[in-house]
């Protein structure tokens, strides 16, 4: 028992464990010896019982092909453990073949064990999950790793993780404290409870933040602050809720873009429950969300560019499954997040810390969580009011600090904006204080230019950053909106009457011929939706609703569209997006040129065409609404 012990605390991840749970653990682990050549595991096939920490002598490990060939050979060591992937990550087969290179002693935990410790400590399940996203980097390693699997456990082919509610899956029961709670009576509350967070409550019982075993460990001991104190000063005031009734997708979605943990579950008013994003990451291993995983692991911009580069695929195979274009967006957006931020947080450690509180904005598609496959930039920052002695130098870093991520994100695949809707722009990196003015201007001046522009920063999202500045903006656009502004919505409305779905007088699928082919301009054909609902948004002010399905149904509850209308915008929108993106999705895949929005009316089946004739028909019905509502007018 003493040399486990003492073997456990000079060996990672377990020396992060706190000394009870070593303990318990030293008490667990069998002494297990295998012989010089012994099998241990067989790829692909056997279920793996529990870890094997490997104490004396060492395992060689590997993957076969058909042909018998081995791959990617690895030596374990001394103090290596072997297993923990497989088990978390591959539904508990073995992912490489593993063999006893010499006499080898191990010590053996069991699988239950070891989940078990995983779920309650989050620095501990961190170290295999960010293990195995290194090794997903490996072209070679993901493709032994997606091959392992049967067609039925591909991790495309689990239409659970899109069709489950977080009711099915069930949640954590939540375990809290009161926030004049001394820290140390917290710490003991979360040992008793055997939970790696403890949410934390006021005097009236409302959740005001969370402690985590990381709080303790990087806020209380490595800053030595007395355990007498109450919990209160230490505290995670991030707190994030998510509906029962929400998709398992959309919580884990919601978990990357807030950089949380931890999500409380709320059902009708109250919390019922909690997530962990690592538990519901380990069972949905096999979903494309583990993907973004393996993305936040990335440590060099030529993995990030390697990453994008695999989209296409992705983005291909979920449509082929049937999910829904919504979510097949919410996918991408969830991706080029994480990628800017990995850019972000490499630019900042850089060039030093800000010298003022910043928030990175994207506008345009990736504002809306509606990106496709062709993208470029479209991003603004807001930086807070400083003292006019500090004015230039702050603006300085800013406009230093996004020319090197614009350069970056150009390097890894999202090109500059032709535009120059980008920050690099002296006009889109201001003080909170600018902006406003420039909103403001924009509302007051009523001009068509100004339509457009405001328009464009209306689809704007803060990515990184303190989210209370783009929280203030946004209070003080709503309070101009609320002024007589009858002519500023004219001429947003007149906007987006600019394009018109692409129809011939007699109702035939409008094209023009590009290299000898018959094409239309399918983002020309969505842009009306986009407009109109954006107009009708703005005049509900309709803020926290950032894509067009969103806003869409925010006005259904609004009763400014009819159930109806809703019905055939949505599909309508859908519809086309879902085209978009398996038309680009081919052109990278197979056709191996940079993807348009450019559709060839042959490659259509008669049912697509006659699809689109009635989606454009659609359209032309609203654009005539919105032009007798704003304009007056039909003509």
């Amino acid at each position: 028992m003493e040399d486990k012990l003492k073997f456990l605390k000079a060996t990672a991840p377990y020396s992060i464990l706190p000394d009870e749970i070593q303990s318990s653990l030293a008490d667990a682990l069998e002494e297990q010896i295998y012989q010089e050549y012994t099998q241990v595991f067989v790829q692909g096939t056997q279920k793996v019982k529990g870890i094997q920490i490997i104490v004396e002598g060492n395992f060689e490990t590997f993957f076969v092909d058909k042909n018998n060939t081995r791959h990617l050979y690895e030596i374990y060591d001394v103090g290596s453990t072997c297993g923990g992937i497989s088990i978390l990550f591959n539904k508990r087969k073995s992912l490489k073949t593993v063999f006893a290179k010499a006499e080898t002693k191990v010590y053996f935990l069991p699988r239950k064990t070891f989940k078990s410790i995983c779920g309650d400590y989050e620095d501990f399940f961190d170290y295999f999950a960010n293990d195995f996203g290194k090794r997903m980097l490996n072209d070679e390693y993901a493709h032994f790793y997606k091959n392992n699997s049967s067609i039925e456990d591909n991790y495309l082919v689990v239409d659970q993780l899109y069709s489950s509610k977080l009711k099915s899956v069930g949640y954590r029961n939540i375990v809290d404290c009161y926030d004049h709670a001394p820290i140390f009576e917290a710490a003991k509350k979360m040992a008793e409870h055997k939970t790696s967070c403890l949410f934390i409550k006021n005097s009236v019982d409302q959740y005001i933040g969370f402690v985590t075993d990381i709080t303790l460990r990087d806020r209380v001991v490595a800053a030595q602050i007395n355990p007498l104190i109450p919990i209160s000063e230490v505290i995670d005031e991030n707190i994030i809720s998510i509906s029962a009734d929400a998709y398992v997708y959309e919580a884990i979605l919601l978990m990357f873009s807030s950089k949380s943990r931890y999500l409380l579950v709320e059902d009708d008013g109250k919390f019922v429950g909690f997530l962990s994003r690592n538990r519901l990451l380990s069972e949905q291993t096999k979903s494309p969300l583990v993907f973004i995983q393996s993305v936040k692991s990335a440590t060099s911009s030529e993995e990030l560019k390697a990453k994008w580069q695999k989209v296409p695929a992705i983005v291909s195979q979920l449509l082929e499954r049937g999910v829904h274009a919504e979510i097949v967006n919410e996918v991408i957006t969830t991706i080029a997040d994480t990628i800017s931020n990995k850019i972000i947080e490499d630019v900042i450690r850089k060039l030093g810390q800000p010298p003022a509180k910043f928030v990175f904005m994207v506008l345009g598609s990736e504002g809306r969580k509606e990106l496709s496959l062709k993208t470029d930039q479209d991003n603004a920052i807001i930086y807070e009011d400083t003292s006019e002695d500090k004015r230039a130098m702050v603006r300085s870093y800013f406009l230093d600090f996004a020319t090197q991520v614009s350069d970056k994100l150009n390097y890894v695949g999202f090109v500059y904006c032709d535009g120059d809707y980008m920050a690099t722009n002296p006009n889109w990196t201001h003080s909170l204080s600018h902006w406003k003015y420039n909103y403001k201007n924009w509302i007051e001046e009523a001009l068509p230019e100004a339509a457009v522009k405001f328009a464009a920063f209306f689809d704007c999202r803060a990515i990184y950053g303190d989210q209370e500045i783009m929280q203030n903006l946004r209070e003080f656009v709503d309070e101009e909106l609320k002024k007589p502004i009858e002519k500023f919505y004219v001429y947003l409305a007149k906007n987006a009457l600019l394009y018109e779905p692409p129809l011939t007088y007699f109702k035939n699928i409008k094209t023009q011929k590009i290299e000898s082919k018959e094409v239309f301009d399918i983002k020309t054909a969505m842009t009306p939706i986009v407009d109109l609902v954006r107009v009708y948004a703005l005049q509900n002010r309709i803020f926290q609703k950032e894509n067009t399905g969103e806003r869409l149904r925010a006005l259904k509850d609004l009763n400014a569209f009819t159930q109806n209308q809703f019905n055939e915008l949505t599909q309508s929108y859908y519809y086309l997006m879902g085209l978009r993106l398996r038309n680009q999705a081919n052109q990278i895949i197979k056709e191996h040129v940079s993807p348009n929005n450019l559709i060839e009316i042959n490659n259509l089946t008669k049912i697509e065409k006659v699809t689109l004739i009635e989606i454009f028909k659609t359209i032309l019905n609203f654009q005539s609404g919105i032009k007798m509502k704003f304009t007056n007018s039909l003509i």
